[in-house]
Formats: structure tokens, C-alpha cells, sequence
């Protein structure tokens, strides 16, 4: 279960289970609020709370997005009848250090192979999100971050095909931070076989330059490194 904690004046205003292929922000912005996350937390092994700061939201509520669901290319209505639900919680990191932006490669293990990602993965059980950023930073390109934070949530939700072959009705929530290398290293790729095949410093100039996932660059832009 995720839970999602609104503070106003460092006081408690909502609190409510983000459900299956919700967004955090879209639902408190249709509660009235706006804001942004201050952490995410463990509170149980299976359970996550993220806290947001908020104030009260003036825009257009019409305007928030609607309720519709992309589909892969090539499913039936019965693969999407029969999709399975299923929720993937995942912390990532915008790294800087003297030699840029650290980014990772996508493999043939994933179906956006090509696709320059940033470091991160999926939290394993009771781990908590900064923790999962260290580890994964280190599996996936061999360097050490410290001053790790938590600065936007973005989710997705769509019904594809997974690796496996299997449909999934499939809800990503993607913890993003921002974390900093002191001592930068050459990336190496530590956990050989698995969703990274190669890993590099960045430089600003050079992203605009190379094919990004999906959510870089809505990550990037948060963390003050834009894209473009």
C-alpha cells in the first residue's frame, strides 16, 4: 500500500491509499491541494508513505489529466480483459559530480533497449527508498552517492506486455532524487545480466544529444538539469 500524507503549516490536511494507476499529484490537486514531496518512507515492510507539502491548488481542475489508459500496440481486448494488475515501486537518482550526469544504458532484458535511463530500480521488501538509490547506484555503475533527496514522484500507468510475455495492467511509481558522487569514478556495470548494459558520465551538452526514457527528462528538469 502507498500512502499519500498532505502537510500544510506542518499540519496534517489528508491522507488517503493512492489506488492502483493513480497519481499522487493529480489526486490532491482534485482535494484541493498542490504541492511537493518531502520524503517516502517505510512505514511497514509492505507499506510506503510519501509526504508532500502542499497549499491550496487554484488551477483548473478540468484540466487535470483524465482516465484513460494507453495499451501496447498489438493487444487484443481479451489480453487487456485479462491483463494482470501490477504495481512497481522504483527509486531512481539525478547524480551529479565534476564529470556530469550519471546514466545508464537500458539492456535487451527491457523493452526500451537503446533508451539512456537514470540510475535506479525497484525497492526490495522493507527497503527504504534512499537506500534502495544507494544500492542500485552501485550495482548499476559502480559509484558511492551520499546526500541523497527526494525531489518529484512521477508515475505511469498503461497495459503492455512485460519481458516475460505476460499482459500486465501496469502501474509504475517512480521515486525520484537527486544524490551527489564526491569521488567519481570510471562506471562500471556491477550487476552484469540484469536491465543496465552500460553506464556513463554526462555532460549538459551531451544529453540533448542521446535517446532518453520516458520520465528523464521531466526528472532532470526537477532537479535543475534540463535536457535541451
Amino acid at each position: 500500500m502507498i500512502a499519500v500524507v498532505a502537510l500544510h503549516g506542518g499540519d496534517e490536511v489528508v491522507r488517503f491509499e493512492l489506488g492502483h494507476g493513480a497519481d499522487p499529484a493529480t489526486e490532491l490537486a482534485a482535494l484541493g491541494w498542490t504541492g511537493s514531496p518531502l520524503s517516502a518512507d517505510r512505514s511497514a515492510v509492505d507499506d510506503l508513505e510519501i509526504r508532500y507539502a502542499v497549499k491550496r491548488f487554484r488551477g483548473d481542475l478540468s484540466a487535470l489529466p483524465g482516465p484513460s489508459v494507453p495499451r501496447d500496440d498489438g493487444l487484443t481486448e481479451v489480453d487487456v480483459a485479462n491483463a494482470v494488475p501490477y504495481q512497481r515501486i522504483a527509486a531512481y537518482a539525478v547524480v551529479r559530480s565534476i564529470r556530469g550526469v550519471l546514466l545508464t544504458e537500458l539492456s535487451e532484458r527491457t523493452n526500451a533497449a537503446g533508451l539512456w535511463n537514470l540510475p535506479g530500480g525497484g525497492l526490495d521488501p522493507g527497503e527504504e527508498p534512499v537506500d534502495a538509490v544507494v544500492r542500485e547506484v552501485h550495482e548499476e555503475t559502480g559509484q558511492r552517492v551520499t546526500d541523497v533527496r527526494l525531489v518529484t514522484v512521477l508515475t505511469r500507468h498503461w497495459v503492455g506486455r512485460a519481458p516475460s510475455g505476460r499482459v500486465e495492467d501496469f502501474h509504475a511509481v517512480r521515486l525520484f532524487h537527486t544524490a551527489t558522487c564526491h569521488e567519481p569514478t570510471d562506471p562500471v556495470v556491477l550487476d552484469v545480466g540484469g536491465s543496465t548494459s552500460a553506464a556513463r558520465w554526462v555532460t549538459r551538452t551531451e544529453l540533448a544529444s542521446l535517446p532518453l526514457a520516458s520520465s528523464v527528462p521531466d526528472a532532470l528538469a526537477v532537479a535543475g538539469v534540463p535536457a535541451q
